[in-house]
């Protein structure tokens, strides 16, 4: 008996009063139940002319359950609906036509009012849906054209206007903006956007597009209007992915909701072969058979498992919804399930715990230059190379100058394939690369050497400066930790995450200083990609569950081993969005502590309404066999019971996080 095929679980938004007809049903059947009530209790009307409001409370009370019955009787199913259906005449047989009728009220009332709750939850995640709009102005021979987004095609140019949604994922090329991205990623303040320098560059993949360039469909524009060149046709965007994803995610279920599957399937025979029993009970017990058939109705009203059955799907929908409007994609019950079991995390380290790009991080002068000096003779060279490091040390000299005027051009520039460059600046010529570089020209002094190894303990990349024959200065470099690694990884480490392990290629000297600098509890370098999946394994041997983070691409082996996979900007990258099965969809390692804390409360709802609902069971159940309740009561608690956990698992729709802004 599925939670999903459950008759509990769904919806009706059909019938002659659109999606409200299934309460407004419900409410005519409790109308006509009081009118039968009142003419039998305070009339001397025949007893013809009290059923028949008690029969139309019947035919209102019982449509939908009736419905819902036939179809899982059509499909060989037995569940809920039909037990209720079952029960209803029964007491019809009985000549308890008002308790027939209130369980038939109180039944589909107690659905009405849950699906309502449900379709709340249902409606967090179909609203992004409306986020993108139908319709984009496309340029048409030198004009603007309305066009409806699914025509768009790769490389058009579109264009947003102020204050509207960007119509398709795209390539900013012209106009500067600040564009809400919070649809998508969950960031709370608007993302500054700018053109690209060459609208007609090719990139290797999109992931490729600098953050700052690109845009996404569903996303609200700032103040001003923009052209972009469309990069994904509607059906590939960033947005309707997502949806899919989320809608998707709802269909997987926990280990929880399967338990609870497996423990229905054996525990509804036992519930029918127990009140097939209780019709015998007359004779053991001094009663005539119709008490024991009255007994045998209210006990099944009583064992009913209507609660247990949506307790875990409704915690599940309500936290992946929270979780998607948090900018987190979780990607069904198990993952949600898993995270929050965690107590030991995976990091890989650049573009993850790092900022993912070298900076300047040391200048050491050498003999007597200024700082200016020494730098202008350096950021002349490094130009004329497209090398990472050399772009890193022009962008970040600059910032250290005191007066930018003047910057040389180098004369006959000359890479050395992995050691480093020379060049004539100003008729000098200066080198700049690696102890290596030196090797067949005299070597380094020892003190120069004693200061370049101290800077590479630190885990930098070093390179030595030469202007002619005298060294002049040493450059230290380093991919630096992100600015929020140090408060992410102490908050996590608050909420209960004992081990946080960063797995690198690169050397183990970097590593560790990394480690060290943002409170890592163990870092291991030098590591292949299956190297990093063995270590993984390792891990989880030790620890049962770990969860490995990164940006899923030259992590996904990594990822694939661990008990969950979470990647970081998945908004930006195809391959995070498919490999993971927690996505971050900013590239914000801070969203992770929301993330696990709302994992946490999810468990925490999905038990609480377990025992609520098992509880009920097992106080209903024996209170009807030996009498003590008859069917209205059971009703009044089960359909009560069902609610309850319901509206237990929607708060998880307004999730805050302590230690979070999400």
């Amino acid at each position: 008996m599925s939670g999903n095929n459950h008759g509990c679980c769904k919806a009706h938004n059909d019938g002659i009063f659109g999606e409200r007809t299934e309460l407004i049903f419900a409410v005519l059947s409790g109308v006509f139940l009081l009118t039968g009530f009142l003419l039998d209790t305070f009339s001397d009307l025949s007893f013809i002319y009290i059923v028949i409001p008690y029969l139309i409370s019947y035919g209102f009370g019982g449509y939908y359950t009736l419905k819902e019955a036939i179809e899982e009787i059509s499909h060989a199913r037995f569940q809920i609906d039909f037990l209720m259906l079952v029960a209803a005449i029964g007491a019809a047989l009985l000549d308890k036509w008002a308790e027939g009728a209130l369980l038939l009220f109180l039944f589909s009332l107690g659905h009405a009012l849950e699906h309502l709750a449900m379709d709340k939850a249902t409606k967090s995640i179909e609203s992004l849906t409306k986020l993108s709009p139908k319709i984009a102005l496309r340029k048409q021979n030198g004009d603007f054209v309305e066009v409806r987004i699914e025509d768009l095609k790769v490389g058009d140019i579109i264009r947003i206007k102020p204050n509207s949604a960007v119509s398709a994922d795209g390539l900013l090329i012209s106009g500067k903006t600040s564009i809400n991205q919070a649809p998508i990623t969950g960031e709370s303040i608007p993302v500054d956007k700018e053109p690209v320098g060459d609208p007609d560059k090719k990139y290797n993949s999109v992931a490729d597009i600098p953050a700052r360039n690109r845009v996404y469909a569903g996303t609200i524009n700032g103040d001003s209007s923009i052209e972009v060149k469309v990069i994904k046709e509607s059906q590939d965007s960033t947005l309707n992915r997502l949806i899919t994803m989320v809608q998707e995610a709802q269909e997987k279920k926990s280990p929880t909701q399967l338990l609870a599957d497996k423990f229905e399937k054996y525990y509804v025979p036992a519930v029918l072969i127990l009140i097939i029993i209780l019709n015998f009970a007359f004779l053991v017990v001094d009663e005539s058979w119709q008490d024991s058939f009255y007994r045998s109705m209210a006990a099944l009203v009583a064992a009913s498992p209507c609660a247990l059955a949506i307790s875990t799907p409704s915690a599940v929908l309500s936290g992946i919804a929270r979780a998607a409007k948090g900018g987190v994609l979780i990607k069904g019950g198990k993952p949600l399930e898993d995270l929050g079991t965690l107590r030991a995390l995976a990091f890989d380290k650049t573009g993850t715990l790092t900022e993912g790009k070298p900076e300047l991080t040391d200048i050491v002068l050498l003999n007597g230059l200024s700082n200016d000096e020494f730098l202008l003779k350096v950021i002349a060279l490094e130009s004329s190379s497209n090398h990472p490091l050399a772009k890193a040390v022009v962008r970040d000299g600059k910032k250290r100058m005191n007066q930018l005027n003047g910057i040389p051009e180098a004369m006959n520039s000359e890479a050395i394939q992995g050691k480093g460059i020379k060049g004539k600046v100003d008729g000098d010529l200066v080198r700049i690369g690696n102890l290596e570089l030196y090797e067949e020209s005299g070597g380094v002094p020892v003190e120069v050497k004693e200061k370049v190894k101290k800077l590479e303990r630190e885990g930098k990349t070093v390179m030595l400066v030469r202007n002619n024959e005298e060294f002049s200065g040493i450059l230290g470099l380093m991919d630096t930790p992100r600015k929020a690694a140090k408060s992410t990884l102490a908050k996590l480490k608050k909420i209960g995450i004992r081990k946080m392990i960063m797995l690198t290629g690169d050397n183990q000297e970097v590593a560790d200083a990394v480690a060290a600098e943002i409170g890592l509890t163990d870092a291991y370098g030098s590591l292949l990609p299956e190297e990093k999946v063995e270590r993984i394994k390792q891990l989880e041997k030790e620890e049962h569950k770990i969860a490995m983070i990164g940006d899923g691409v030259n992590d996904a082996p990594a990822m694939a081993n661990s008990t969950v996979g979470i990647a970081m900007g998945a908004a930006g990258s195809d391959v995070a969005l498919e490999t993971a099965d927690i996505a971050l969809m900013a590239d914000k390692l801070e969203i992770l502590p929301f993330a696990i804390a709302l994992s946490r409360k999810a468990q925490q709802i999905v038990k609480q309404n377990l025992w609520i609902s098992l509880g009920v069971v097992a106080l209903l159940l024996p209170a009807t066999i030996f009498g003590w309740a008859n069917i209205g009561i059971a009703v009044v608690f089960h359909e009560g019971s069902t609610i309850v956990v319901v509206l237990n698992a929607l708060r998880l729709l307004g999730f805050k996080d302590k230690y979070s802004s999400v």
